[in-house]
């Protein structure tokens, strides 16, 4: 396995950390272990830069592995994978704790469902479609929200001052619609429906 694959895996299982730190434990688990104590006092700041660092690997196995030419299948198919992954979590422990709107959330997961299964109806055709420019906007808009709505639950005074985190998800849910529409445009017409 080489380094690019490695450094994809590694976004992976940060995932389940990330998990973890961000739970919030109940106060009879906190009161009778000083970990759990722990997770709770400081698990959010934790979680937050966990999420950074996994999500600042995505730029830096896309750069190994076309520096190192380590383009591989298995990349391929992780790579987006583990995008999906890391997002997808996110927003749906978001979610669960009142951070952000659930419709939020289902639009930007229910976009990857639907390019998903475009792109396996091209791959059972023989076809190939990949990644476009929006559709990398979409994922840095996705990720600087999720962090600010994050960080906006910490005690950052003019993050809250501003909603920000409210002005970045909206953004982001925008950009996730838009280029989710101009994806199916782009890719539509090349797929082969007359078999179907």
């Amino acid at each position: 396995m080489n380094t690019a694959n490695r450094i994809t895996l590694a976004r992976i299982a940060l995932i389940p950390l990330f998990m973890l730190f961000f739970t919030k434990w109940p106060a009879w688990l906190a009161d009778s272990s000083a970990v759990f104590e722990f997770l709770n006092r400081y698990g959010l700041y934790l979680a937050i830069a966990i999420f950074l660092l996994a999500s600042g690997t995505d730029k830096l196995d896309g750069y190994v592995a076309r520096k190192y030419n380590q383009i591989t299948s298995l990349g391929k198919l992780l790579d987006p994978l583990a995008d999906k992954l890391l997002i997808s979590v996110a927003l749906i422990m978001m979610v669960e704790v009142d951070l952000i709107a659930s419709w939020a959330a289902v639009i930007m997961i229910g976009r990857e469902f639907v390019i998903t299964g475009l792109r396996m109806i091209a791959s059972a055709q023989g076809i190939t479609l990949a990644a476009d420019r929006m559709g990398k906007w979409k994922m840095v808009l996705q990720v600087v929200a999720i962090a600010t709505v994050l960080l906006g639950s910490t005690p950052i005074p003019w993050l809250a001052s501003v909603h920000a985190d409210d002005i970045f998800m909206l953004l982001a849910v925008g950009m996730t619609l838009i280029s989710g529409l101009n994806y199916l445009i782009q890719n539509f017409k090349v797929l082969k429906l007359n078999d179907m």
